[in-house]
This record gives C-alpha cells, structure tokens and sequence, in this order.
C-alpha cells in the first residue's frame, strides 16, 4: 500500500530522509565545532523548505488547470503532488548561496543532502519490491449489483482506477463526480468503483440521489480489497496497469490534478 494515513508513502518517505539528513549536517563535525554543525542543520532545515516549496510549486504549474479551478487544493500536499527534480537543484543552489561566506558550514550541509538521497533512493527501492509482491488485480472475485460473481479478471488488458468507497463516507462523496467526469475524459481506462460493506439497495439509492452513473460498480461486501491491499481507511484509490499490477494507491480524498497524474502514468507502456 503506497499512502499512511492522509499522506502518500513517498511523502512519509521524504519526512524520514529529511531527518537523516538533517541528523548528517548536525553531527557530522561534532568533534570540531559544535556551532558548525548547528549552523549546517540550520542551513539544511531551510534548504528542504526552499526545496519543497519549488517542488510543490512545480507541480501546481504542471498542472495548473486542475489546480486552477479548484485553487484550496493546491495546499492539500497530502496528495503526494511534487517535481522533485525541481526541488532538489532549489535546494542545493541555496545551499551554496547561504554557504557563500561560510565555507565549513557548506560540507556538512551538502553532506546532509547527500545521506538524504540516499536513504530516499533505498527506501523507493524497498517500496518497488514490496508492491511487486502486492496482489494483482485478477486474484479479486466481488460482485455485480445483482449480487453475481464478478471476477476482476475480465478487466485485464486495461487499465484500470479502483476507488474503494462508502456511502457514509464524506470525502468519498466529496470526489465521485471528479471520478464520473474522468470517466468520460479517459474512455480508455476502467474506472471501477468498489462500495465497501454496503449492500445493493443502499448504493443505487445513493447514485439515483447524487444523478451519478458509472459503467463499472462493484459490491464487496466483506471488504477483501482493503485487506487485499492494506488499505486502512476510505476512501481508497488503487492504480492497475494493463497487466493487472498495482502501480500506485493513494488513500484519501484525491485532488484532480492527482488523479489524472496517475491515470497518465497507467496509460504508459509498462513492463511485465
């Protein structure tokens, strides 16, 4: 699963590397000067600020469409939305900017950034091999709405959106029409929206209320897809390649630029 609690993974992710490289600017001189490595860990805490601002800064420009016309989601950073290849080099520039006159203060500084990446880059790596061993989407058996089997199977071969949701659930009401309108932007992918717990009557009573259709709505009654996927909470949106793989998960209410984000990079070829 790829999200704690309203924070996508890679966000939680970056909070720890972000300690082990502010522990690296602090400590790493010690021995020689107390003062330096305080003022290295100071420089290293404003530069991951300077850094995640110009990363969430360029998402939003990327996307300033979708964020544009709903502007309060640009603060909702829960949603995972950064460049980090933008936020990084804003970081080190500013690093060597408040290091222009303070030379010791700059090695353990960069030495910081340094340990930050590298435990950024392990922990992907560790993330990558987990979900390889996530189950795919076709080891799911749920139901129609008239309570027939339906194997999730018979969606491989496309990609598909599986938001997991409940009728109780506000942000989960808050986001099914972004996922109807996307569901006519992306006629290529299946956008399937999976009710947790609730039974037939009580989910057509609540679309016929809200006037939304979808062309993919399944029952689970007994919620395997949360256990399936460790999803802890709703609402719960899982991203499948053609081939049925878990590529991305967000829980949470998503914003539009997030979604259609991640609804590119499942449209990608992507490799068995």
């Amino acid at each position: 699963m790829m999200s704690v609690g309203p924070f996508s993974v890679r966000i939680i992710i970056l909070a720890l590397a972000s300690l082990i490289a502010w522990l690296v600017a602090r400590f790493m001189r010690r021995g020689t000067s107390g003062d330096t490595g305080k003022a290295a860990a100071s420089v290293l805490l404003d530069a991951l600020l300077v850094g995640l601002i110009a990363a969430r800064a360029g998402y939003v420009a990327r996307w300033w469409p979708e964020y544009g016309a709903a502007p309060a989601s640009i603060v909702a950073i829960g949603d995972g939305g950064f460049d980090w290849w933008i936020g990084l080099p804003a970081a080190l520039v500013f690093i060597l900017w408040k290091t222009r006159r303070a030379r010791a203060v700059r090695l353990p500084a960069l030495a910081g950034i340094a340990a930050g990446m590298l435990a950024w880059g392990a922990a992907l790596g560790t993330l990558t091999t987990l979900q390889r061993a996530t189950p795919g989407l076709s080891s799911l058996r749920l139901q129609t709405l008239d309570a027939v089997p339906e194997p999730l199977a018979r969606y491989i071969g496309r990609p598909v959106v599986m938001n997991l949701w409940a009728s109780w659930c506000p942000p989960c009401r808050r986001e099914m029409p972004l996922f109807s309108q996307a569901q006519s932007d992306y006629p290529g992918v299946v956008f399937l929206m999976a009710n947790q717990g609730e039974n037939a009557a009580t989910v057509r009573a609540f679309l016929a209320q809200e006037g939304l259709t979808f062309s993919d709505i399944v029952l689970d009654p007994t919620s395997l897809a949360m256990r399936a996927f460790g999803s802890r909470g709703l609402p719960t949106t899982l991203f499948f390649d053609a081939h049925g793989k878990l590529v991305d998960a967000h829980l949470g209410e998503l914003t539009a630029a997030r979604l259609k984000d991640a609804v590119q990079a499942i449209q990608q070829p992507s490799r068995r």
